[in-house]
């Protein structure tokens, strides 16, 4: 069990980065959409892993959209923006990059995917 908290932590952590992104964009249901949906993790249906891949590749979509139009505002601005992709550069990946702990073989046991 404590396992596998420690492998799906990635996407815990992506997920609620995303939550608190949406709360800055004020877009509550989302959030808890995003909150609630971490309870999913405790199904054990293959259907669960798939809705997280999908849901942590357009989460990831999400920061790239983000990124751009903070690169344009701070250009706009005359502002530094270069920090600001190497950062957000890091949450793109990172977000994506969970979508691929179920293709460890004890989360493929657990859910399922093989």
């Amino acid at each position: 069990m404590t396992m596998n908290f420690l492998r799906l932590l990635p996407v815990i952590l992506s997920i609620l980065l995303l939550a608190a992104h949406f709360l800055r964009e004020g877009s509550i249901v989302l959030v808890v959409l995003l909150v609630a949906a971490l309870a999913l993790l405790f199904v054990r249906r293959s259907w669960i892993a798939r809705i997280f891949q999908i849901g942590l590749i357009l989460g990831g979509l999400e920061w790239l959209r983000t990124l751009l139009n903070l690169i344009i505002q701070r250009q706009m601005l005359g502002q530094s923006w270069e920090r600001m992709v190497l950062i957000l550069g890091f949450v793109v990946v990172f977000t994506m990059g969970s979508a691929l702990v179920f293709q460890m073989a004890a989360l493929r046991e657990r859910f399922h995917l093989d």
